[in-house]
């Protein structure tokens, strides 16, 4: 890798209208005043470093289930996954990854199949750390049938400053483990929600990458998948 390629990252499509207000913003600050126009600038560098789009190494081992996000683990606890996305109403285990504003917020699938459902609920705006984000907030969810039939929901939550989730999936659609399938702008949060019977292999408080950090191992389903 090339020195400038581990400081520079490509920018996802999606920011570049944002940075080009910035940068816009940050000329008329400095035709003002230099010192606003600095922070001006500043402001424009993060926005770009916000829309980053890295590369990212998918491991190859089958079974394994990936990190949608990158941030850290903020809940690992058994919930119901939320109501509009058709599923049972039995608790799962969920691992939340909540992203600050200085994470990367390219959200990629966990693993491979195809979109069963996509489903998304207006909501609140209240800090993505709390555990009732996922109950009040602004969310989008979408259901990914795995090979074997069984079904796993990963949930965008937006947080306290963000106020757009985008989803680039529809229903139907296959889909790689590690492969972008949305983002969210400007800080929020993802729940996964792991199939019965598979254990979680994080714990609150650890480090997240997006599509290469391992969160669980599935087993064999139990009994015919449904």
């Amino acid at each position: 890798m090339k020195m400038h390629e581990t400081f520079i990252k490509p920018m996802h499509p999606e920011g570049r209208k944002f940075v080009a207000i910035f940068a816009a913003i940050t000329l008329v600050l400095f035709m003002i005043w230099n010192v606003l126009g600095w922070i001006g600038l500043g402001l424009t560098v993060w926005c770009y470093y916000f829309f980053r789009d890295p590369e990212r190494v998918t491991p190859e081992r089958p079974n394994l289930i990936i990190s949608p996000a990158d941030g850290m683990v903020s809940l690992v606890e058994p919930a119901v996954p939320p109501a509009e996305l058709g599923l049972p109403d039995t608790p799962l285990t969920r691992v939340s990854v909540f992203m600050s504003v200085f994470n990367c917020h390219i959200n990629r699938a966990p693993v491979a199949g195809r979109v069963h459902a996509v489903a998304y609920r207006p909501g609140k705006f209240l800090n993505a750390s709390l555990d009732k984000a996922s109950a009040d907030n602004e969310r989008n969810g979408v259901v990914i049938e795995m090979a074997d039939g069984r079904l796993l929901p990963v949930v965008q939550i937006a947080g306290l400053v963000a106020r757009r989730i985008v989803c680039f999936v529809d229903k139907g659609a296959p889909l790689k483990r590690g492969e972008r399938f949305g983002l969210i702008r400007f800080g929020s949060r993802l729940d996964v929600y792991l199939p019965e019977g598979v254990q979680p292999q994080v714990r609150v408080g650890q480090t997240m990458i997006a599509g290469e950090t391992v969160i669980a191992e599935l087993g064999a389903p139990k009994g015919p998948a449904k």
